[in-house]
């Protein structure tokens, strides 16, 4: 069932694709402390939400902006609308589309569209993952050295001073010993480019479902690994998310534990 979808969710990518090139964000609030939505946000989310729920009733649907819909015990697509969103608000052309399928634990289907970059992702479990037509291979990297490492942005809301403490480190620790670190904005670009090789690590200390579902299934698919922040198995109840090349992975979860995440 699950490749079946992937034309469905295509084209619910592609709706929303439609609605972000073509409308400037007008309307930009703050939600929370340091954290943003736009009108287009919501015009994606609802238009996507209204496709799904027509296309695929006996699925549920939870979106970033909106919250949950449909069955309460089914598989449920999971949507964010705008990926980077204060990107997307100051016309920095670094952030996507991010839609996932999950059951049970995990991701089975995944599309991420990035609009202003002109790159499609997709992946359904077992077959495979591709941007555009092409398939997608993780980094063969193996010496941090040699690696491009990315780190999810600062914490905002409450608490966040004592959150970043960790990030700050993490930022000291991959600086010193990565050749290079960078900060995109977006955990589905991340997790786009670690599956598709231009990235050799993304660490996010955080794992919000509409962020990561769609990446994390793309990393696996293309050979690639994503865990937690303690080495297990990432799950869609992860607290943290950790995307490495297999080559990687102890360097990468050694500076993880040096810096207290």
């Amino acid at each position: 069932m699950t490749a079946e979808l992937l034309p469905v969710a295509r084209e619910a990518v592609a709706i929303a694709r439609r609605t972000v090139v073509s409308s400037a964000p007008t309307g930009v609030r703050e939600k929370a402390a340091r954290d943003v939505v736009t009108d287009v946000d919501l015009a994606v989310e609802d238009a996507v939400r209204e496709f799904l729920a027509r296309e695929t009733p006996h699925l549920a649907f939870v979106g970033e902006e909106r919250g949950r819909s449909g069955p309460d015990d089914a598989p449920w697509w999971v949507l964010d609308p705008v990926d980077g969103t204060s990107n997307f608000a100051r016309g920095i052309p670094l952030c996507g589309i991010s839609l996932g399928l999950v059951e049970g634990p995990t991701s089975v289907l995944g599309v991420i569209d990035l609009p202003f970059l002109d790159l499609r992702y997709s992946a359904a479990r077992g077959s495979g993952a591709f941007v555009g037509d092409t398939a997608l291979r993780a980094s063969r990297v193996t010496e941090l050295p040699q690696a491009v490492v990315s780190l999810g942005d600062f914490a905002v809301g409450e608490d966040a001073q004592a959150r970043n403490r960790v990030r700050l480190a993490l930022l000291e620790h991959f600086g010193a010993r990565a050749q290079r670190v960078r900060m995109v904005g977006s955990a589905a670009i991340d997790l786009a480019w670690v599956a598709d090789g231009r990235l050799d690590a993304a660490v996010m200390l955080s794992n919000l479902p509409w962020d990561t579902a769609a990446g994390v299934l793309l990393v696996r698919e293309a050979g690639g690994l994503v865990l937690d922040a303690g080495g297990a198995d990432h799950t869609v109840t992860s607290p943290s998310t950790v995307a490495v090349c297999p080559g990687l992975r102890d360097a990468v979860l050694d500076v993880l534990r040096e810096a207290g995440a």
